[in-house]
């Protein structure tokens, strides 16, 4: 299986200290050598890089990990092939435009006949069942509300329902952006945890590496980060359950 890493916060933030943890699953701690990406949002758009190496074993990955690119949404992938052979157009996150925003999604789990389902204006570049589910959430969502919804509610029922539709054909962990929110569903396995005032050290699991975080934010800073398992071993993980929908948005979760 693959593993999935978000971000929301309140104020442009890095990711270098959980990315660093991340890769060091793809091929080293853990089995997922077959490519990784991350999509940083800059307002409605975002910097996506893709490497269809190990993340473990990237010079691009390393870059990212020792460079502060700070944001406020930020999803990130490594993968373990199971449809789709490995090469570049397969490699999550995957994005496309709606409404003028950049959407990004990248999916952990299995859809079996996922490619049943007739596409009508986004097509998949590669031939993995996540992009064909990506581009049907897509159409369907476009077909649903073909101007942004005034309710961003309304918008977040919906992909909750769809999420449950597509959800019933196999494993369908996910997370997926629209620039404003950062959505999580949880089919099997997905965490999170908020990082605010009084900040302390955390410590990660699969890298030998300690941050203070005290040191490196402001008393108003709020740093959500969620992960397919925990990523650090000093830290009480909320553990989301099968089913289950989160939405976040500048940090914080928000109603569904």
């Amino acid at each position: 299986m693959c593993e999935l890493l978000g971000m929301s916060a309140n104020t442009p933030t890095d990711i270098c200290f959980s990315f660093a943890g991340l890769m060091r699953r793809g091929g080293r701690t853990g089995p997922h050598r077959d490519g990784w990406g991350i999509a940083f949002y800059e307002g409605n758009g975002s910097r996506v890089f893709h490497d269809p190496l190990a993340s473990a074993e990237s010079e691009i990955a390393r870059l990212i990990s020792e460079y502060s690119i700070k944001s406020r949404i930020v999803i990130s992938h490594i993968r373990q092939a199971n449809r789709g052979r490995v090469c570049l157009e397969n490699t999550h996150p995957f994005t496309r435009e709606l409404w003028g925003r950049s959407w990004t999604f990248a999916h952990n789990g299995q859809l079996r006949g996922i490619k049943q389902y007739p596409l009508r204006h986004y097509r998949p570049i590669g031939t993995t069942d996540s992009e064909y589910a990506f581009c049907l959430m897509l159409d369907r969502i476009r077909r649903r509300f073909p101007q942004a919804p005034r309710s961003s509610r309304q918008l977040r029922q919906y992909i909750g329902k769809l999420a449950t539709e597509l959800g019933k054909l196999g494993i369908f962990n996910f997370l997926l952006s629209d620039s404003r929110d950062l959505f999580a569903y949880c089919s099997t396995s997905l965490c999170w945890i908020t990082r605010r005032a009084p900040f302390g050290p955390a410590r990660l699991i699969d890298e030998d590496m300690t941050v203070d975080f005290k040191e490196e934010t402001t008393p108003n800073d709020i740093v959500t980060v969620i992960a397919t398992r925990p990523l650090t071993n000093n830290e009480d993980w909320n553990i989301m359950q099968p089913g289950e929908l989160t939405v976040f948005r500048q940090g914080l979760p928000v109603a569904v």
